[in-house]
């Protein structure tokens, strides 16, 4: 599983969600960190599965083979955030307060998507998947993608890294991170 390579509203600390932003220079540089990290996997999936979002497909652009087969899936489209799409985190935060920390309010923006949405999906997903395959999302999609593969609670899944610029290795329940 890959993220997406940095973007510019990441840099300004804005949530994006269904909304696109152009990958920076680092971030095309992280997918060519994921193209070279890829060049040592053994036995490489001849299929990508790819987020719709101009900025994972940027990303798949640069990080994979053109070999491998890409399919754009809608399932793995990045969390809605629906109003809180364009804020920055500090403008989250003053909405959601001390509840902020514990990230349950990337379930529960106002217009957005619930945990019950975007796992819905992401698990039908997961049960069409019939043999390995690379996937190619964002953040909150990985985590909770990650997440159900590996059993854990939503507060657990929240907990887990979304770095950019490496792969997350799924494999017989367990995760692996190639940097």
């Amino acid at each position: 599983m890959l993220r997406h390579g940095q973007t510019e509203w990441n840099v300004a600390g804005k949530f994006q969600g269904h909304q696109n932003s152009p990958l920076t220079d680092l971030g095309r540089e992280q997918a060519q960190q994921q193209n070279k990290l890829l060049l040592g996997v053994e036995a490489l999936p001849t299929t990508a599965y790819v987020s719709p979002q101009t900025r994972t497909v940027h990303t798949a652009e640069i990080a994979l083979d053109s070999a491998i087969e890409k399919k754009l899936d809608d399932r793995l489209m990045e969390i809605n955030l629906g109003d809180w799409e364009g804020l920055t985190k500090q403008e989250v935060k003053s909405r959601v307060g001390e509840d902020y920390e514990s990230g349950l309010w990337h379930f529960a923006s106002p217009q957005g998507e619930s945990y019950e949405a975007i796992s819905g999906r992401v698990q039908h997903f997961l049960e069409e998947l019939t043999s390995p395959a690379i996937v190619v999302t964002h953040g909150i999609t990985s985590i909770v993608l990650r997440g159900l593969y590996l059993g854990l609670t939503q507060l657990e899944l929240l907990q887990l890294p979304r770095k950019q610029g490496c792969i997350y290795h799924l494999s017989e329940g367990s995760e692996r991170v190639l940097v």
